[in-house]
């Protein structure tokens, strides 16, 4: 970590795991997006084609990144010292974003499972 005793570390790390954030969105609505995209294609919700499994792929690959990138994050807020995270700041807001996200994620893995 760095020798600065500034907060800038803190909020790259933050900045960092809202970037991974928005990743997992991006990979859920593509699997999303390749499922719907698949029902079109066969005309059927009840087809459990290729497009569906690949699309199941990418929402729990999203879940999963999701939960990997809070690991890291809480990996490199635990290095900080107490002069690197300003008073008062609640340094788990992102965090709970991101796990919302992979809550969220996973439910709609379990409804395309079961729809």
């Amino acid at each position: 970590m760095a020798d600065l005793d500034d907060p800038r570390v803190l909020f790259a790390a933050e900045r960092t795991l809202l970037a991974w954030s928005r990743t997992t969105a991006g990979l859920m609505a593509f699997g999303f997006l390749v499922d719907r995209a698949g029902m079109i294609v066969h005309g059927s919700a009840a087809a459990r084609d290729l497009g569906f499994w690949i699309g199941l792929a990418f929402i729990l690959l999203g879940v999963l990144l999701s939960l990997l990138s809070v690991l890291q994050y809480r990996r490199v807020i635990a290095g900080l010292r107490p002069a690197q995270i300003p008073a008062g700041y609640w340094v788990d807001l992102s965090v709970f974003t991101s796990v919302a996200l992979a809550l969220l994620g996973a439910a709609l893995a379990v409804y395309l499972v079961l729809a």
